[in-house]
Order: C-alpha cells, then sequence, then structure tokens
C-alpha cells in the first residue's frame, strides 16, 4: 500500500465507475463527452490515471513518497536525539520530571488558591519558579536537551505561570476590589503569558537580554507580593499585575539573570539591607527599579543605533 492513492482518490474512482455504468455500462471507468449543444454524445472513452489524479491531486503528506516506518503505520520521531542509552534515558526521565513537577505545583497552587490557602498557594509558585530553573539547567549539563522537552516546558510554564499566578493573584485581590477589575488583571496575565512564551518559541534568542518580562520572573514577582503580602490599596495592586502583564509582552530589552548576578557588589549590598529594615518597601522598590530599566535600555539602544 506504500504506492496507493488517498481515501480522496479512491472515493472518485468508485463514483466515476458508478457514473459509467448508469451512462451504458460496461466495465472499467469511463466519460460521456459533452457536445456543444449540451447532449451527451453516444461514445465513452476509457479515463486515464493521469486524468483521474488532475482532478483529485494526491497530498504530498499521503503521496507515494511518503515514507512509513518497518515498525508500524507512521514515522517514530525519537523525542531523545542522539545515542539512547540506558543512561541518557535516565537522564532525560529526570530532566522532565523536574518539568512535570513544575506542572503539579502548578496545578496545587491553583487547588489551594480555592480552597483560600492564598500564601501556601503563593509558596507553591515559588517551588514552580525553582523546578523550572533546575530543569533547564539539567538538561543542559546533562546533553540532553531536545525541541520536545523545551516544548513540553512551555506547556508547563503556561500551566504554571499563565494560569496558576493569575489564579493565586485573583483569590489574593477577593474583598479588597471588585471583581471585575481582578478578573480583566488576571485574565491579561493569563493573555499576556501566552503571548510571550508562543514568542519566544519563534525568535530567534539572544545571550544577553530578554525581548520583555519572562514569565518565570513575572510569575516569581507576584508569588513574591501575594506572599509578603504588600501594603498597598487593592487598586494600585490592580494596576501593577496590568502592568506586569504588559511588561511581558513588551519589546523592552531586559537584562538575564546571569548579567545581573555580575553587576557591582554594592549595588546588591543595598537591597540586602533594605530587606533587612522593610522587606515590602524594598521589593517594591527592586521590582520597579527592573520594570524600568527596560525602557532605558531601550532608549540607550535608540541613541547609540
Amino acid at each position: 500500500m506504500r504506492r496507493s492513492g488517498t481515501f480522496a482518490r479512491q472515493v472518485l474512482l468508485v463514483r466515476v465507475g458508478r457514473r459509467s455504468h448508469e451512462l451504458g455500462g460496461g466495465s472499467g471507468l469511463v466519460r460521456a463527452d459533452h457536445y456543444p449543444d449540451g447532449t451527451l454524445a453516444g461514445r465513452r472513452r476509457r479515463l486515464s490515471r493521469a486524468e483521474v489524479e488532475a482532478v483529485a491531486p494526491v497530498s504530498p503528506a499521503l503521496g507515494p513518497t511518503t515514507s512509513v516506518d518497518e515498525s508500524g503505520p507512521g514515522m517514530v520521531i525519537p523525542l531523545l536525539p542522539g545515542d539512547r542509552t540506558m543512561a541518557r534515558r535516565m537522564k532525560f526521565a529526570v530532566v522532565n520530571g523536574c518539568t512535570l513537577g513544575s506542572l503539579a505545583l502548578g496545578l496545587m497552587a491553583i487547588f489551594l488558591a480555592m480552597r483560600g490557602d492564598v500564601q501556601v498557594a503563593a509558596g507553591c509558585l515559588i517551588a514552580c519558579v525553582a523546578f523550572d530553573g533546575l530543569d533547564g539547567a539539567l538538561a543542559r549539563k546533562l546533553g540532553v536537551a531536545s525541541p520536545f522537552g523545551a516544548q513540553m516546558d512551555s506547556l508547563a510554564d503556561m500551566c504554571s505561570f499563565g494560569l496558576a499566578a493569575p489564579v493565586v493573584v485573583y483569590a489574593s485581590l477577593a474583598g479588597s476590589v471588585s471583581t471585575a477589575a481582578a478578573a480583566v488583571a488576571c485574565a491579561l496575565v493569563a493573555a499576556c503569558a501566552a503571548i510571550r512564551l508562543a514568542r519566544f518559541n519563534v525568535s530567534p534568542k539572544d545571550g544577553r537580554f530578554f525581548c520583555g518580562v519572562p514569565t518565570t520572573m513575572a510569575a516569581a514577582v507576584l508569588a513574591l507580593a501575594v506572599l509578603i503580602g504588600l501594603p498597598v490599596p487593592g487598586i494600585v495592586q490592580v494596576a501593577g499585575v496590568a502592568l506586569l502583564a504588559f511588561a511581558m509582552v513588551s519589546s523592552f530589552p531586559y537584562a538575564k539573570l546571569a548579567r545581573l548576578i555580575k553587576l557591582p557588589p554594592w549595588l546588591w549590598l543595598a537591597p540586602v539591607v533594605g530587606a533587612l529594615v522593610d522587606i515590602r518597601i524594598t521589593f517594591a522598590l527592586v521590582v520597579v527599579a527592573y520594570l524600568v530599566s527596560g525602557p532605558l535600555l531601550w532608549l540607550r539602544q535608540r541613541r547609540t543605533a
């Protein structure tokens, strides 16, 4: 059946065959020619295979050139490229286990938020961030990075950071703002997270900057804000959530963690001292400084270009 036609062509053959019998009987595929006045000719001629394929062309995906694996009806694409030894398979399983762990923690955060345990749910989101960073680091270190792992990580991020994070924020805002305002702000987070992840999957990677705030960092900011309980009015929190959502889909460059670690030590000393004095105000100032850094870097690049 490797050289067989498509199902549509087979149906066409059956219908043409039936039509030929209706026009005068006989075996094989025939076509009744029309005279200019619209009457049917008395003669019939046999259809060639080329004429049938001209009416129902063979799809390239299902045509004769389609390769079929000998072990089954379709081509089997390995999830792990390279040598498929037992050791590499175990490493691959460990890495994807971390990704599934992040997914499970995201679901747990949703369940806890529905029960009203908002701070515990925020703690689960922080654990999601840790697992999300761990699976990527292990994949590179163990040499088992793969396109399958990248797609699976993106789907887990959408569940944990695009859905669980706004659900936890919505639960934390209950009673302090109107339901409609909280719902709109959290829906913005989910929509912008989906756009951000899809854009990241198809865009060229830059080793120095992110294009927009990454979903992992946005979820970490939201979770920490819920965990420490920022002393700001509810409407300000809603505005901050919406601003963070738009920052995810912006085109502003934001420095990656590897570049932030290389900053001068005195820049790290200020937040540490501030956290000892008042962790809430220090956290808010650090988040605002990071969000403002994107437009400032963008302006600097425009001037030097």
